[in-house]
């Protein structure tokens, strides 16, 4: 059985070279931009450059992170940086926004591309439409049990999966918590990690109630071998060095099944310990915070994991043949493990007048490989009796031969691209042909939501599975998916029995909605949780099936208000945003359902409504966003999304929906405009 991939975290050259040394299989690295970890020191061209060298001449793969969303004034200098990248050497790009495939696979066709798992495929069918969409590995949720993980193994060709590292509080990809509190958007590499601040159900001060520990899954590798999982990932681009020597030599330590050293992986780098509650589907104990205790252990230590990876690890073996012979040029021949061949001259010896060069004199010098990554495996020479060399001419022509050697395997092992330098895909200018009056697309929750909306004419509402169950389909109805799924057999059932019924529109949260929901026959509408956020991923969407998209609720409404669309777009314009999608309840771990508060208070004393489901839970975010008196400003819009959450007064709910209607002048005593004018954190300059 083949073993699978160690991928390793690196955030700078020193956390590179740990990775390498200690025998990663391949590394992923994040650019100045682009990268779901901008607190990192990353890696400009140059250094891209310089990490591509380093990588391949170890035989190691290189992996460019580049898994954030896109703005359209970004897309060029996108597609510019991704050609200077693939220059460099880099192996694979890790992605999240499908605009940004578009734009990789139409510049540089030939670059492998990996679904990050800020996509959310967490079931077979969207792994399938990952493969069918240019993908050739997919990035697994964090948040799957090993029941879960094990079907989508089998479904696709390559799968990777993370099995030491931070987690988070919400199901990656799907967290605005740290964009509405400060503009740090998480889908764009700046998360501010907000869920690691107090927030507790009962007001308690001190509690971090959506704070996880760290994952670790090296105690359950030989299931995880078992299962064919090709690469596993470790986090931590924002990591020291030794955390990365600590993964790394632990992990290839499991996997070659050999007692790794969970101690000293624990100091350097832990909260409260490791879990591995949701591989084992037992998440009872997921939470801890960062001790005072954890933080100490990791000084003593640091020096040893430092010496891990202080040298360079001398293990690719090298057999060398030696000609040393009057009259003629001094010759090495040496010949890796991979079967690379170097044959470097240098000097003419000259006759020796004490001890002429021997078999073992030169051996002594040429064994001298220092900091290089080869050991002396053979050597052999074949002498006159009667030369001799300086040992500073046969010191040099090893060097040489080290030097074309290092070069040929570089060569070797970094890929070619042919690079076009066609623009990013065109997209279908939107013309002033804006609706005067965006149509009104609600959202319920529950049937006395519904019921006091009073529905009228060219209303349309989005209803969840359970209540589309209960009404007779209408025109204006749209079948609201679940945002995750965990069971895909029971998903498509329901589907096929709510089609069956005559509903015949879809929300699509995820690419497994729009795969399966295309094959049961139903027309596709695109959620929030697809993260439409620039011109060419609305363009692919469409293409795609889409037939319409709400906009990321990230954008402003400038940056909506341009967007290029061949479909119509809306924008989120009432309710309380959810901001984390949970596959644990916080209330539950801090005080049981029993004394369930319904609401986590933050250390701001503001309150986050908790709703909690069968599959998953969500977090509210404290305010609605609020929008009716800004009408003439969404004029853009071919729909707006007024969300109804936990809203229960029926006449709240009336005058809510009828100020959106006859643009009237209530406003709630409460409210934010969310993102829609102060927008999110630019790229770094």
């Amino acid at each position: 059985m083949a073993l699978p991939e160690i991928l390793a975290p690196a955030g700078s050259i020193d956390a590179l070279a740990a990775a390498v040394r200690c025998g990663a299989d391949a590394v992923y690295i994040g650019g100045k931009n682009y990268s779901a970890r901008q607190s990192a020191a990353n890696f400009d061209i140059d250094e891209i450059k310089e990490a591509a060298r380093l990588c391949h001449l170890h035989g190691v793969k290189l992996h460019l992170t580049v898994n954030t969303l896109l703005l359209d004034d970004e897309l060029a200098g996108f597609e510019k940086y991704i050609k200077a990248a693939a220059n460099a050497g880099i192996d694979a790009c890790i992605v999240q926004d499908i605009g940004a495939a578009e734009i990789i696979r139409k510049a540089v066709p030939d670059m492998p591309l990996h679904a990050s798992t800020q996509m959310t495929i967490h079931t077979p069918e969207g792994a399938l439409w990952a493969k069918e969409h240019g993908f050739c590995r997919t990035v697994v949720a964090r948040e799957l049990s090993r029941n879960e993980i094990r079907p989508i193994i089998d479904s696709i060709p390559e799968t990777e999966q993370f099995v030491h590292g931070a987690l988070c509080m919400s199901v990656s990809g799907q967290c605005y918590l740290s964009a509405l509190i400060g503009s740090r958007s998480a889908n764009r590499g700046r998360c501010a990690q907000a869920c690691r601040l107090p927030f507790s159900a009962c007001g308690k001060n001190g509690v971090c109630s959506l704070s996880l520990k760290d994952l670790s899954l090296i105690d359950h590798m030989n299931e995880i071998i078992e299962d064919g999982a090709a690469s596993l990932k470790i986090e931590g681009r924002m990591k020291r060095p030794e955390y990365v020597a600590a993964a790394v030599t632990a992990l290839k330590n499991a996997v070659n099944g050999k007692e790794p050293d969970t101690e000293s992986l624990r100091a350097v780098f832990s909260r409260s310990g490791f879990t591995d509650g949701y591989y084992t589907g037992k998440r009872q104990d997921l939470f801890g915070v960062r001790q005072k205790e954890d933080v100490t252990s990791a000084a003593a230590v640091l020096p040893k994991l430092r010496e891990l990876y202080r040298k360079e690890s001398h293990h690719i073996a090298l057999s060398i043949d030696a000609r040393l012979y009057e009259s003629e040029p001094f010759a090495l021949t040496g010949t890796d493990i991979d079967g690379n061949i170097v044959t470097v001259k240098g000097d003419i010896p000259s006759a020796a007048i004490k001890a002429p060069s021997s078999e073992e004199s030169l051996k002594k010098q040429i064994s001298k490989l220092g900091d290089t990554i080869y050991f002396l495996e053979k050597f052999k020479a074949e002498c006159d009796g009667i030369s001799m060399l300086p040992a500073s001419a046969i010191n040099s022509l090893r060097r040489k031969l080290i030097e074309e050697l290092d070069n040929i395997r570089i060569k070797k092992n970094t890929p070619l691209y042919e690079i076009f330098s066609s623009d990013y895909p065109e997209t279908t200018k939107r013309t002033g042909d804006f609706c005067k009056n965006p149509k009104l697309r609600f959202r319920v929750r529950t049937e006395d939501q519904l019921h006091s909306l009073q529905l009228q004419d060219n209303e349309e509402c989005i209803v969840p599975f359970d209540l589309a169950e209960k009404l007779t389909a209408k025109d204006g109805y749209i079948l609201q998916s679940p945002r995750f799924i965990t069971d895909e057999g029971a998903f498509i059932k329901k589907l096929k029995s709510l089609y069956e019924k005559g509903f015949r529109r879809l929300i699509c949260e995820n690419p497994a909605h729009i795969r399966i929901g295309k094959r049961v026959g139903f027309r596709l509408c695109g959620g929030a949780d697809l993260h439409t956020a620039n011109s060419v991923t609305v363009t692919a969407y469409g293409n795609d099936g889409i037939e319409d998209i709400l906009l990321s609720p990230e954008l402003t409404l400038k940056q909506a208000g341009n967007i290029r669309s061949i479909i119509p777009v809306g924008i989120y314009a009432y309710g309380k945003l959810p901001v984390m999608l949970m596959r644990c309840c916080p209330i539950k771990n801090e005080v049981g359902c029993k004394n369930c508060t319904g609401h986590l208070i933050d250390r701001t004393k503001r309150s986050f409504q908790v709703i909690c489901g069968k599959d998953y839970t969500e977090l509210l975010n404290a305010v609605p966003i609020w929008t009716a008196d800004k009408m003439s400003e969404l004029s853009f819009c071919d729909f707006i999304l007024i969300d109804f959450t936990d809203e229960k007064d029926s006449k709240y709910i009336h005058t809510v929906a009828d100020a959106y209607r006859y643009k009237g002048v209530y406003k709630p005593a409460e409210f934010t405009r969310g993102l829609l004018y102060r927008g999110i954190e630019g790229l770094k300059e």
